[in-house]
């Protein structure tokens, strides 16, 4: 018998209990993957809170890393014993053991430690479809990216200033805000205290910003609109303070003719290949130094309510981790 932690029904942390599972032997195309680290995100939040819904009960988690100890049949491109990662899911990844398809995974470069990819691979990859796939950072673009203190944003920045990219970012206190500089971020606002839609328009002498990546979702939506010069794009990827409201389509026109998308991530990378293409660059980016992974917070996976608790009240900076 294996340990996991599983949601029985929805609601806030307290509804994750650690229990007995059954992991079952590998199917076809599969292996079985004994972990040592898994990343918690924000979406493993909103799958717990019933904000995205599944059927269940749920084991949530969509990244990890670990080493092969079963394969299944039709399994061909990694042996018993290799590390591996995955940072796409498929969901079921807060467990000592698990199921996942081989297409999932990838190799881990012997060179970056367990602790540097745990909590890396959604956020890195997320950064990868951001920037390089859903809209083609540029050197010189000045962009706004919210919450750049956060798992996402560190990447991010850190990214965005080897293309040559300008990024302004809102964060919660004085203390993030070094850590978002330190990070690359040009300019940060703190979000709480400051008109940061007025001091966008002032940064960019109030021609605006030409992409918005918005993670936070309702309590900045509106503002991050007008923060957009005339055809940017606003990308809305996340909810950490609830959904965005919906508007008509004409406001975007009124607002400069502007560029909305809601996506996911899954759609980013439909075949094998854009997959292992994402994972190798944003390996490689660590490997050069140029993307350093913060190490952040780490808990056991019996402290899984109190990790969720803890990323939900903001209270975390860079990755956050479950160890086995």
């Amino acid at each position: 018998m294996s340990r996991a932690i599983v949601i029985h029904e929805t609601g806030g942390p307290e509804v994750l209990r650690y229990e007995d599972v059954e992991v079952g032997k590998p199917g076809h195309g599969e292996v079985r993957l004994r972990q040592s680290l898994i990343g918690v995100n924000f979406i493993d939040i909103y799958y717990r809170s019933g904000l995205y819904q599944l059927p269940l009960p749920l084991i949530p988690g969509f990244e990890g890393i670990g080493r092969i100890e079963a394969m299944g049949p039709g399994v061909t491109d990694f042996k018993l014993g290799d590390r591996v990662c995955y940072g796409n899911g498929p969901i079921g990844g807060y467990a000592e053991e698990r199921l996942i398809p081989a297409a999932k995974i990838v190799k881990v470069p012997p060179q970056l430690k367990d602790e540097q990819i745990a909590g890396m691979m959604l956020r890195g990859l997320t950064v990868w479809f951001l920037l390089r796939s859903l809209h083609e950072l540029k050197a010189g673009e000045t962009v706004l990216f919210h919450a750049a203190a956060g798992g996402v944003g560190t990447i991010f920045c850190q990214w965005a200033r080897h293309i040559g990219a300008t990024v302004i970012g809102t964060v919660g206190s004085e203390q993030k805000a070094k850590v978002a500089r330190d990070c690359g971020c040009a300019h940060t606002i703190l979000y709480k205290s400051e008109d940061w839609v007025a001091k966008v328009r002032a940064l960019t002498n109030g021609k605006g910003v030409s992409a918005v990546y918005d993670g936070v979702g309702k309590d900045t939506f509106m503002g991050s609109l007008d923060c957009l010069k005339p055809r940017g794009i606003m990308v809305t990827f996340g909810n950490a303070s609830g959904p965005a409201r919906a508007i008509e389509p004409s406001v975007l026109a009124a607002k400069g003719s502007l560029f909305l998308t809601r996506p996911r991530m899954n759609d980013y990378f439909e075949t094998r290949e854009e997959y292992v293409q994402a994972c190798n660059e944003l390996f490689d980016m660590m490997l050069r130094g140029i993307v350093k992974a913060d190490v952040g917070q780490s808990y056991g996976l019996t402290q899984a309510a109190h990790a969720h608790s803890d990323l939900e009240s903001r209270s975390t900076t860079g990755p956050t981790t479950l160890a086995v």
